[in-house]
């Protein structure tokens, strides 16, 4: 394991330090707005959302405060994407799940910010959609760059990063038709989240089981294109199902 992996475990475990913190200091709490209005998902609950929310709260009522603009969290979305690309491909894998989690924060920021100021508008969430779709692609061409010698590995990422990009487009075909088509196993978060842990754990896990460095991403690149294929299935089923029944 490398001293970059090193620091990024670190960071990791000292994040998850605060959890126990946060279940002392939720009882008889409200949840989040945001995420009680939101559904449940089977990979990441409300409570561990509810928790990111109070980690990163006081950020966000500053820039608020300071009236920073959403889009700014756009487009730092998109650069942590290209920077988290950058850094599988050079093998940093440790930096570059840190990367994907903070591209993941940039955009829980952007549509949050735009909110509490009033000043959510369509052109954002346009801007925001999009923009996700080019950080997807940065981070998953890394992850290819540096499976290339490993057949399996890089066509699970291909496959993730196609199955990634269908999920999206049925969703918002299924919306322009006029049904609204989300759910799934392995929506954007959980794609993310899945893709930042390995990353973060590789290094740890595979110096310790004697496993050749990136098996665990390997396996957790083909479990995201596994439960991606498999959502972006279950959202076409689901809308044409609606559709027939509508025609």
């Amino acid at each position: 394991m490398t001293r970059t992996d090193s620091v990024a475990l670190l960071l990791v475990a000292l994040l998850l330090a605060t959890m126990p913190v946060f279940a002392l200091v939720s009882r008889g709490r409200p949840m989040d707005a945001d995420v009680a209005r939101r559904g449940k998902t089977i990979l990441l609950g409300r409570w561990v959302r509810d928790w990111l929310m109070w980690v990163i709260g006081p950020a966000e009522r500053g820039f608020v405060r300071a009236g920073v603009s959403p889009d700014l969290f756009n487009y730092l979305g998109a650069l942590f994407g290209l920077l988290a690309g950058v850094a599988f491909a050079r093998g940093a894998l440790g930096v570059g799940g840190w990367l994907v989690l903070l591209g993941g924060v940039a955009d829980i920021f952007d549509g949050r910010i735009a909110r509490a100021r009033g000043i959510d508008a369509p052109y954002g969430a346009f801007l925001d959609s999009t923009l996700d779709r080019f950080a997807e692609t940065f981070a998953f061409a890394g992850v290819a760059l540096f499976f290339q010698p490993v057949r399996w590995a890089l066509l699970a990422t291909v496959l993730a990063l196609g199955g990634s990009l269908l999920v999206s487009y049925a969703r918002a075909r299924g919306e322009a038709l006029g049904v609204h088509g989300a759910g799934g196993v392995m929506q954007r978060a959980e794609r993310l989240v899945t893709l930042a842990l390995a990353g973060l754990l590789d290094g740890f896990v595979t110096a310790r089981a004697g496993w050749a460095p990136g098996t665990l991403l390997g396996g957790a690149t083909a479990l995201i294109a596994a439960g991606a294929l498999g959502t972006a299935m279950y959202r076409t089923a689901y809308i044409t199902r609606e559709l027939k029944r509508r025609s």
